[in-house]
C-alpha cells in the first residue's frame, strides 16, 4: 500500500468514530415492551448478581426517583410527579408482587428525597408542576395506624426544574438534618452560615453567559447544602457552589460526600468541569458560576474535587455500609449516574485532613437511568431505582454471590484522624465572631494541606475585619500573608453584582493598603499554589475595588507582567486574564505565541478568551493571527454551545477593534471559515510526511521502554494533541470527556501496556465509554453511547470526537440493544509518529503532565 493511500487509511480511521462497528448479540424482544432494563443488559461486578423486581407501570404508580426504608424494614418509593409507594422487599431470588405495594394515602407529591428520621418521614418536594410548594416536609403517623397521616411544610424554598430540592440526609451527631439542594433553588433564609457571606461573581473579565441561554439569571452562592433543625426552625448554611447536587452521604469518619453535575454544553471548553465527587468540608465553596464563569479547580477560592468522574447526571449517592459484601465494598461510596447509565463504586483513601479516590464501574446498562440506591438494613442486599423524567422505571436488587467474606467491617480510627481533627478545630469558628479564632487560624494560613488552609482563612473571615487587618498587612511570612490577603480582599470588600442597598461603602483606603501589600510580595518566596493565590487575589481586588490606576497599577505590572508566560497552564489562565484585564502593553504578542504554541483546543481558547477585550500592544499582524485562529478554531467541535461561545468571543474581540484597525484587518475579518476534514487537519501537523508506520506492539514497545528518560515534555504534549487524544480525553484541565480520563493513567499503565491500549484498543473496553449497539424495527443500526434520555426517547452521541452529535432514537421502536465490543477509539492513531515522538507521548501522559518528573530531567 502506498503512502498515500495509507494516510487516507488512517483518516478514515479518525472518521470512523461515528460508524462504530460492532460484534451482535441475541436479539433482546423486552426493549420495546413497557418493562424496565432487563439484567441480560446490566453488566455488574464479580461475583455480584442482580435481580429486577419490578417494572413500576408508569401510567398508574409513575416514575421513581428516591427510595428509603422505615423502622419495619419496608421500602418507601417516591414517583418524580406523584406521591409514594410502600412495600416490604421479596424474597431473594424471587419477584416483587404488584399486589403488595401499597399506594400511600398521605397528601405529598413529588418527593426528590426522602429520609426516615426523629420517628417521622422528612421529604424533599421538587414539584416541577407547582402544585404544592418545593421545600421541605415532616409527615407524621398521629394516631398509631401505622399510616402517615400528618403533613408538616418545614421550610418553603422556591425552586424550578430539575436542579431544585433534593435529598435529605441525617447528620452524624444524631441531632440534625441536611438538605441538598441544586443551584435553581432560591437561597433560603438561614440562622447562621458555615460559609462566608462575601460570596460573589469574581470575574475579573465580563462573563460569556450560555449561548443556549441556561441559567443566564442564576449568580451565586449556585447549590447549596443546609443544616437544620428536625422541628425545622434552625437553618444554617454548610456549603455553596454546587451545580445541581441530588445526594450526599456521611462516611464513618462524619465527612460528607456529594457527586456534583457538569454542565455537557461546556464539552471541550476550558471552563468545562466533569460529573466529580466532592468532600463537603464546612464553609466550603466548589465555585460553580453560570456560563464561561464556572471556577476552575486550580482557583483557591474554591475547593477541588476529589474525584473527577466524567460526562454525566448525578443522582444517588450512598455509602455500602452494611452491606453483605466484600470489605471493599462495604467501604465504597456508590455514585449513581443517571444520563450514561453507570453506578460506580468510589474506594477512598485517607490523605492529609482529605481523600483520594479511584473509581470502578460497579454496574451498568444501557439505557439505565439510576435515580437512587440504599443498603436494606435487614437483608443487606442494595437496592436501586431507574426512572425519572418520566421514563421506564424499575426497582432492582443486588446481591454478592462470591466467596469473599461478606462479614461486618470492624470500625477502626482511619488514617487522617490526626489532620482531620486540626481541620476541625478550626471549623469551630466558621459562621461565628470568637477571639480565639485569629490566634488559632493565622500558623495554620501556609499549610500545605489545602482543606485546612480553607478552613483557617473561612475563619478569619467570619471575624470583624477591624481586628485582623494590620496583622495580613504586615505579616512577614509571605505564604501565610498571601493568604491572608485573599481572606481581606474578599470580606473588605464586595462583589457590585451582589451588592444590596444596605451594604457599608467599600472602603478606599483599605483596598489601597491590600494592593500595596501584594505588590510588595516576593513572587520569588512563593511557592506554585502561593503564586496562584497571589494573581487570584489580584483579580479579586480589581472586581471589589476596582482597576488599579497610576503608581499602583505599575507596581502591579511590574510584579506579574514578566511572568507570563508561566511553564504550566494554570498559572497561564491566571496571569492572562488578569494582566487582560489591566489591558498590559505586553501581553497582546505573548498572548498570539501562546495560542499559537498550545497544542489542545482548550488552552487556546481561555487565551482567546481572555484577550477578547484587549486594546493595547497591538500590531496589525498580532491582530491578522488573532482573527486568523477563529477561521481554525471553526473546526475545534465541543458541546451545544460550543459554536455560540466562540461566536461571542470572535464578537466581543470585533468590538475592541478601532476604526483603522478595521480598515486594515478587512480582508482577514471577512473571510469566512473553512471547514476541514481529520485528513487535512492531520496534514496540517504532519506536513511534509509520508510514512505511516503499522505498528505492533511487540515491535514499538522495547524501542520505547528502554527510552524512557531524557524526554522532551513540550513534543510529548504536542504528540498527545497530534494524535487527537485531546479530543476525546480529559487531561488535567483539557481535554474532552467522551474517553477515560488520563489525568491518573501513570498509577494505572506501564508504559508497554499503555501503548498497548493506544494499538488495540479494543483489547479492553473501558467500561464506562463501551458503545451501544441500537436495532430498530425497521433494520437500522445505531452505535454510539447513551447521554440523556426523556419519556420514550433516548439521545445516543454516535461520534465519540463530537460531543454534540447525537441522534434521537424512540425507544418503542426498538427492536434491541446491545453492548458493542469495538471500542469507539479507532486504531492506527500513532501511524505517522516516529518511535522517539511515541516516548515523548508515552512519558508525557504516565508524568501526569509533570514536566518536573524523572523522565524528563
Amino acid at each position: 500500500m502506498n503512502s498515500l493511500i495509507r494516510l487516507s487509511a488512517l483518516a478514515a480511521t479518525l472518521i470512523a468514530t461515528s460508524t462504530f462497528a460492532a460484534e451482535r448479540k441475541p436479539v433482546d424482544r423486552n426493549v420495546g415492551e413497557n418493562t424496565a432494563t432487563p439484567v441480560n443488559r446490566i453488566k455488574a461486578a464479580k461475583d455480584f448478581q442482580v435481580e429486577l423486581l419490578y417494572s413500576v407501570p408508569g401510567g398508574d404508580q409513575g416514575s421513581w426517583v428516591a427510595l428509603c426504608t422505615d423502622p419495619k424494614g419496608r421500602i418507601i418509593a417516591a414517583d418524580q410527579y406523584g406521591g409514594l409507594y410502600r412495600f416490604t422487599p421479596p424474597a431473594a431470588n424471587q419477584p416483587l408482587d404488584a399486589a403488595k405495594i401499597e399506594k400511600m394515602p398521605v397528601e405529598i407529591r413529588a418527593a426528590n428525597g426522602l429520609l426516615w428520621a426523629f420517628g417521622a418521614l422528612y421529604v424533599g418536594v421538587n414539584d416541577y408542576e407547582r402544585k404544592i410548594p418545593s421545600g421541605v416536609y415532616r409527615i407524621t403517623d398521629t394516631n398509631g395506624d401505622d399510616q402517615l397521616d400528618k403533613v408538616e411544610m418545614l421550610r418553603a424554598i422556591k425552586a424550578g426544574g430539575d436542579h431544585g430540592v433534593h435529598a435529605v440526609l441525617p447528620a452524624p451527631d444524631g441531632k440534625n438534618l441536611f438538605l441538598i439542594t441544586g443551584n435553581n433553588a432560591d437561597l433560603t433564609e438561614c440562622n447562621t452560615s458555615r460559609v462566608p457571606r462575601n460570596w460573589g461573581e469574581d470575574h475579573v473579565l465580563y462573563r460569556m453567559p450560555d449561548g443556549r441561554g441556561h441559567n443566564r439569571d442564576r449568580l451565586a452562592p449556585g447549590g447549596i447544602i443546609y443544616q437544620f433543625s428536625p422541628d425545622g426552625k434552625q437553618w444554617e448554611t454548610y456549603a455553596t457552589g454546587f451545580r445541581n447536587i441530588y445526594d450526599g452521604a456521611f462516611n464513618r469518619d462524619g465527612e460528607l460526600f456529594t457527586y456534583d453535575a457538569d454542565m455537557e454544553y461546556d464539552f471541550n471548553t476550558s471552563w468545562y468541569r466533569p460529573t466529580r465527587i466532592n468532600h463537603v468540608t464546612s464553609g466550603a465553596e466548589f465555585g460553580w458560576r453560570n456560563g464561561a464563569g464556572k471556577r476552575p479547580e486550580f482557583y483557591p477560592d474554591n475547593l477541588p474535587a476529589t474525584l473527577n468522574i466524567g460526562p454525566g447526571s448525578p443522582t444517588g449517592t450512598t455509602f455500602g455500609y452494611g452491606a453483605k459484601f466484600p470489605a471493599k465494598y462495604q467501604n465504597a461510596l456508590y455514585a449513581l449516574d443517571w444520563s450514561w447509565g453507570k453506578l460506580y463504586a468510589v474506594h477512598m483513601k485517607p490523605e492529609g485532613s482529605t481523600y483520594t479516590a479511584t473509581k470502578e464501574e460497579f454496574l451498568s446498562g444501557a439505557p439505565l437511568p439510576l435515580t437512587d440506591a440504599i443498603i436494606h438494613p435487614g437483608d443487606g442486599a442494595m437496592y436501586f431505582a431507574i426512572g425519572g423524567r418520566k421514563v421506564q422505571s424499575g426497582l432492582y436488587r443486588v446481591t454478592y454471590t462470591g466467596k469473599e467474606s461478606t462479614a461486618p467491617v470492624k470500625v477502626a480510627k482511619s488514617d487522617g484522624a490526626k489532620a482531620r481533627a486540626e481541620r476541625h478545630a478550626l471549623e469551630v469558628f466558621h459562621g461565628k465572631q470568637d477571639p480565639k479564632a485569629i490566634k488559632a487560624a493565622w500558623p495554620e494560613l501556609d499549610n500545605k494541606d489545602r482543606f485546612i488552609r480553607w478552613a483557617a482563612r473561612t475563619a478569619l473571615e467570619h471575624q470583624p475585619v477591624a481586628t485582623w487587618a494590620d496583622r495580613a498587612l504586615t505579616e512577614k511570612n509571605p505564604g501565610r500573608q498571601v493568604e491572608a490577603l485573599m481572606g481581606l480582599t474578599r470580606a473588605a470588600g464586595i462583589d457590585p453584582q451582589h451588592r444590596k442597598p444596605s451594604d457599608a461603602p467599600t472602603d478606599k483606603v483599605l483596598g489601597a493598603k491590600i494592593l500595596d501589600a501584594l505588590a510588595k510580595i516576593n513572587w520569588d518566596k512563593l511557592n506554585h499554589e502561593q503564586r496562584l493565590t497571589l494573581v487570584r487575589t489580584y483579580s479579586i481586588h480589581f472586581v471589589r475595588f476596582g482597576q488599579p490606576e497610576g503608581d499602583a497599577r505599575a507596581r502591579v505590572l511590574a510584579q506579574i507582567d514578566s511572568r507570563f508566560p508561566a511553564p504550566s497552564f494554570d498559572l497561564n489562565w491566571l496571569l492572562c486574564e488578569t494582566l487582560a484585564s489591566m489591558q498590559s502593553p505586553t501581553l497582546a504578542a505573548k498572548a498570539i505565541a501562546a495560542i499559537q504554541a498550545a497544542p489542545g483546543q482548550e488552552e487556546q481558547l481561555e487565551y482567546a478568551r481572555s484577550i477578547r477585550f484587549l486594546k493595547a500592544g497591538w500590531t496589525t499582524a498580532l491582530r491578522t493571527a488573532q482573527f486568523e485562529w477563529f477561521l481554525k478554531a471553526a473546526n475545534y467541535r465541543g458541546g451545544a454551545s460550543f459554536e455560540k461561545f466562540l461566536e461571542f468571543i470572535r464578537t466581543d474581540a470585533e468590538a475592541s477593534l478601532s476604526d483603522s484597525e478595521k480598515t486594515a484587518l478587512a480582508t482577514v475579518l471577512a473571510k469566512k471559515p473553512e471547514k476541514k476534514s481529520p485528513l487535512a487537519q492531520m496534514a496540517e501537523v504532519f506536513a511534509g510526511r509520508t510514512t505511516v508506520n503499522d505498528w505492533k506492539l511487540e515491535t514499538l514497545a522495547p524501542q520505547v521502554e528502554g527510552k524512557m528518560k531524557k524526554r522532551s515534555f513540550e513534543d510529548g504534549r504536542k504528540m498527545f494533541a497530534a494524535a487527537g487524544c485531546f479530543a476525546c480525553h480529559r487531561f488535567g484541565n483539557e481535554g474532552g470527556m467522551t474517553g477515560p480520563d488520563l489525568t491518573g493513567a501513570g498509577g494505572r499503565y506501564s508504559a508497554r501496556d499503555f501503548i498497548d491500549q493506544i494499538l488495540n484498543p479494543s483489547k479492553e473496553i473501558n467500561e464506562q465509554f463501551t458503545p451501544i449497539v441500537v436495532t430498530k424495527n425497521d433494520g437500522e443500526t445505531v452505535t454510539g453511547v447513551i447521554v440523556n434520555l426523556n419519556n420514550d426517547n433516548v439521545m445516543v452521541n454516535t461520534d465519540a470526537a463530537n460531543p454534540f452529535q447525537q441522534e434521537t432514537i424512540d425507544r418503542k421502536k426498538v427492536k434491541s440493544i446491545e453492548f458493542s465490543k469495538v471500542s469507539p477509539m479507532p486504531e492506527g492513531l500513532i501511524g505517522l509518529l516516529t518511535a522517539d515522538e511515541v516516548a515523548d507521548l508515552t512519558a508525557y501522559v504516565l508524568s501526569g503532565g509533570d514536566r518536573k518528573h524523572a523522565m524528563f530531567r
